[in-house]
């Protein structure tokens, strides 16, 4: 059967034009945490906090964390070692509360059950715990990344999560959602948390809303039965129901990148609330009630005593080693699919460029950014096949030797089934940095390049060679 020309992407990459709706439920470490901090505060605030001082470094060590965890109160009984999640989820991780911990928090927005049967992430932030150095990562990553998901086509990136639930696969949602995540930061990363709209809302009206500074008049829309409210400028603090909104409004010029920034001010202005002194011990006081309200709107292979010690180890940070970063336009490009999907393709090594500004204080972690084209592309180990479309002998041949030059493998060139007026690839697993090199060294446009996932493929890159290339190209 003769190989056709997949539809084309016609015109240029146009900015992304996201649906109206966007639904985003706020985990964090502190807050997820939070769930905990009724049994941390209940526990230590009697012999810990009596004073309302922060600990002194000496005092961050693991045995005094097992002090803390030792103390939880005993209505909890074993819900201190039991994860709160279903079966099928990342099993628990142990953690000696010295290595660096990396926590993958999700928002579901658990109303999606009703029209997509199984809901996508809102919200994806990975946050890194770094005891050693007394440091906080915060990374946002957009839901709407173009990227391959193992055992599955390329799609955003929030759709990782629904698809491990459906199809379940090991770890369900949030295990598929782990593996795509470190796939694209090329980190590790053991431990997830997920929270729905009402635990949220419910913690923030427990700590008696946040205070927060609106830089600009904003525009929120609350759910429920609230109205559409104008927030303006300055300092203020918001009930649960507005700190929400305010976190998922996205009707700025930076739409979901100014949605990303203001999530994170919402994180921080929850720890500060907090570890404020006449919080710890309204906390304390309702740790039970608290914990019993929240525990059913949340999902972590973290134990509670587990999340005690990391409470514990993050209160303790100060805040200027909290380093904060949103996956941005500087880290994407705009494009769209054949079927019209507004997406944001990952520009790999300025991502994890960032990475290591926001996790490593900059770039002192091996990383993609510090590696040339040639060691990327080796690294993705991508098999190539190069197909003669055109009416010129060998210059499949020809053009594999010049490949190969670049450090590509490519496999026994071939001809194609059919000619082509203009050069085309189609990646079919998901090797970015072999498509960015070949791209670059064939001059091909990304409207000729299609991402079509096949493991069935024998080759993870087809390229068909087009009459332009026959006509100029750089070869000697």
């Amino acid at each position: 059967m003769a190989m056709q020309r997949s539809p084309g992407l016609k015109g240029k990459p146009r900015p992304s034009q996201l649906p109206p709706w966007f639904f985003i439920g706020l985990v964090i470490a502190f807050g997820v945490a939070a769930i905990a901090t009724a049994g941390l505060t209940f526990a230590v605030v009697r012999d810990v906090m009596a004073s309302l001082r922060p600990s002194t470094p000496a005092e961050l060590t693991l045995e005094a964390e097992a002090t803390q965890a030792a103390l939880l109160p005993e209505s909890l009984g074993t819900l201190g070692e039991t994860p709160l999640q279903p079966e099928n989820s990342p099993p628990p991780v142990p953690w000696d509360g010295n290595s660096r911990a990396n926590l993958l928090v999700m928002g579901l927005d658990y109303r999606d059950w009703e029209s997509y049967d199984v809901p996508r992430t809102d919200t994806m932030i990975l946050l890194s715990l770094d005891p050693a150095s007394r440091s906080i990562g915060i990374l946002s990553i957009p839901r709407d990344l173009w990227v391959p998901i193992p055992g599955f086509e390329m799609s955003k990136i929030n759709q990782a999560y629904r698809l491990g639930e459906v199809y379940e696969t090991p770890g369900g949602g949030p295990g598929l959602a782990i593996e795509t995540v470190e796939e694209l930061l090329g980190m590790p990363i053991d431990y997830y948390a997920q929270i729905d709209f009402t635990a949220f809302e419910s913690f923030i009206d427990e700590l008696g809303g946040i205070t927060i500074t609106v830089p600009e008049s904003i525009e929120v829309d609350p759910l429920g039965d609230h109205n559409t409210q104008l927030l303006e400028p300055g300092e203020q603090t918001l009930p649960g129901y507005l700190a929400l909104a305010y976190a998922r409004a996205r009707n700025t010029p930076g739409s979901d990148f100014d949605r990303a920034e203001r999530q994170q001010q919402v994180i921080l202005a929850i720890r500060d609330r907090i570890l404020s002194a006449e919080m710890l011990p309204t906390l304390a006081t309702n740790s039970p009630a608290l914990y019993q309200s929240l525990s059913s709107g949340v999902r972590t292979n973290l134990t509670l005593i587990q999340v005690i010690r990391m409470a514990w180890v993050a209160a303790q940070i100060p805040e200027e080693n909290i380093h904060r970063g949103v996956i941005g336009v500087d880290q994407v490009e705009f494009d769209f699919t054949f079927d019209g999907q507004d997406i944001l393709r990952p520009i790999p090594e300025a991502i994890r460029q960032l990475r290591d500004e926001v996790f490593f204080a900059g770039p002192v972690a091996p990383a993609a950014t510090q590696a040339s084209p040639q060691e990327m592309v080796r690294a993705e180990d991508a098999t190539v096949s190069v197909l003669n479309g055109t009416l010129v002998p060998g210059l499949a041949s020809q053009t594999a030797d010049y490949l190969m030059s670049s450090g590509i493998v490519v496999a026994v060139p071939d001809n194609a089934s059919d000619t082509y007026l203009e050069t085309t690839l189609v990646d079919y697993a998901g090797k970015p940095n072999t498509v960015a090199l070949i791209t670059e060294l064939m001059n091909i446009p990304p409207e000729n390049v299609y991402h079509r996932y096949d493991e069935t493929s024998a080759a993870d890159i087809v390229i068909i060679l087009g009459e332009d290339w026959a006509a100029d190209n750089p070869m000697p």
